[in-house]
């Protein structure tokens, strides 16, 4: 699966891992993730985020 990478702060978001403190299970590709999800480092939307 596809990494994403926040173009603010540089989080990376590995569906292998998923963001659990979120709400977001392992296991979960980035496209699955609800629209109204943020950064858990800086705060911006989903839509902030590029390809790794």
């Amino acid at each position: 699966m596809q990494k994403y990478v926040c173009s603010f702060c540089g989080y990376e978001y590995d569906p292998e891992i998923g963001d659990p403190d979120s709400g977001i299970a392992p296991g979960t590709a980035f496209e699955d993730i609800p629209d109204d999800w943020k950064c858990p480092v800086c705060g911006v939307g989903k839509e902030n985020f590029e390809p790794a």
